[in-house]
């Protein structure tokens, strides 16, 4: 069968286990789904996939053609920049607050069997 390896990161064991667990990922918790980077693309996304939001986003783009315009493209525009906004506020304070809790797991002491 398969065999692990534990090597503890005490004393005289400490230059092998800098060696041995850069080979393995970290057991971190993460539960947020955005980053700082990722966050504008991927909640625009993830918000266009709603068939409402598509609904307004037609609304508005149909009103910058001449012939269709029922009012001023701001004014249509409005409805649309205020949902998006205020779903991506929510969205953001929600995955503050993953990331907060996951960082809180995250550095629990645990107790480790030691003969």
């Amino acid at each position: 069968g398969k065999h692990r390896i534990v090597i503890p990161c005490l004393g005289h064991f400490k230059e092998e286990y800098e060696k041995v667990s850069k080979l393995y990922m970290n057991n971190r918790i993460r539960t947020t789904k955005y980053t700082l980077l990722n966050f504008l693309p991927r909640n625009l996304f993830e918000q266009f996939h709603r068939v409402a939001n598509l609904y307004f986003l037609f609304l508005v783009v149909l009103n910058w053609v001449p012939l269709v315009e029922a009012f001023q493209k701001e004014i249509t525009m409005l409805p649309l920049v205020a949902v998006l906004t205020i779903i991506a506020v929510k969205d953001g304070l929600e995955d503050y607050s993953k990331y907060k809790m996951d960082k809180q797991i995250n550095n629990l002491l645990t107790k480790v069997y030691s003969r």
